[in-house]
């Protein structure tokens, strides 16, 4: 009996201690600041053609956007779409993509792509990511169900100063969901959460690669190092901003078959 009450103490003191740190995390989250027009807007490359898988390149017509062009890495395996999925080998992403975003890059290709403007529904946060993710997540979702938005892919991270030399973590992060449409709603301040700011990103190109596998900081970091190598390698290219990741799945996946991106924004020097 002893030892039964006082596994039942351990078990409330877990509970207890998992709610404790769930209060203390959500405090931390706060409302980004919104962008300015002072901040940079990264310039769209000259793009009218994509790589096919033989590695030759075939026009596509103007009025085909966003573009995308494979610039490294494998440089054969394409990414398809059946059933309104995309797949890749082992990954899949069951859920709608913003209207005019690029087709999800495969794992261990290296893309330089354009994206369009996009309505977000964003929430900071200063505690490591891995962490932060999972309390970031609900007061995102929760906003998109009161405002009856379906749940779009990807979720979006932004790394402040992840860029920076030696930096081993982001100053602080910024976690997103994205609108299917930029009609969906207002802009501005969440009136429910004062935590979440929802604005408009104008648009960007970056320096994309596909990764498959968990979703953590460290996986973000050996991504960037893959492309600021291809950066070093480029020098018609710089970058123009903090790096960021673009995860494409929820719980329902496998960890080592999630898929995700991790990108640089960029521009021609």
């Amino acid at each position: 009996m002893r030892i039964l009450v006082m596994s039942g103490i351990a078990v409330c003191g877990v509970a207890a201690l998992g709610a404790v740190g769930f209060f203390v995390f959500g405090c931390s989250l706060y409302r980004p600041a919104p962008r300015t027009e002072g901040q940079p807007v990264t310039s769209a490359p000259t793009i009218g053609s994509t790589t096919s898988p033989s590695g030759k390149s075939a026009t596509r017509p103007a009025e085909d956007t966003p573009s995308v062009v494979r610039v490294g890495g494998d440089m054969q395996t394409m990414t398809e779409i059946a059933k309104s999925e995309y797949r890749s080998g082992a990954c899949r992403i069951t859920t709608p993509l913003p209207a005019g975003y690029p087709t999800p890059t495969p794992p261990g290709a290296i893309e330089i792509k354009r994206y369009p403007v996009v309505r977000r529904a964003e929430i900071g946060g200063t505690i490591s990511p891995d962490w932060g993710m999972n309390f970031a997540f609900f007061p995102l979702f929760n906003h998109i169900k009161r405002q009856e938005i379906a749940m779009t892919s990807p979720v979006e991270m932004d790394y402040e100063k992840l860029g920076e030399k030696g930096a081993e973590k982001p100053s602080s992060w910024k976690m997103s969901f994205v609108y299917r449409t930029t009609d969906l709603g207002p802009t501005g301040v969440d009136p429910k959460d004062d935590r979440i700011l929802i604005e408009d990103v104008p648009p960007m190109t970056v320096l994309s690669v596909g990764m498959q596998g968990p979703y953590k900081l460290n996986r973000v970091k050996k991504g960037l190092e893959t492309l600021r190598t291809w950066l070093s390698e480029h020098a018609e290219w710089e970058e123009a901003g903090d790096p960021r990741s673009l995860y494409y799945n929820g719980p329902e996946m496998g960890e080592q078959e999630k898929w995700s991106e991790v990108q640089i924004p960029v521009r021609r020097r």
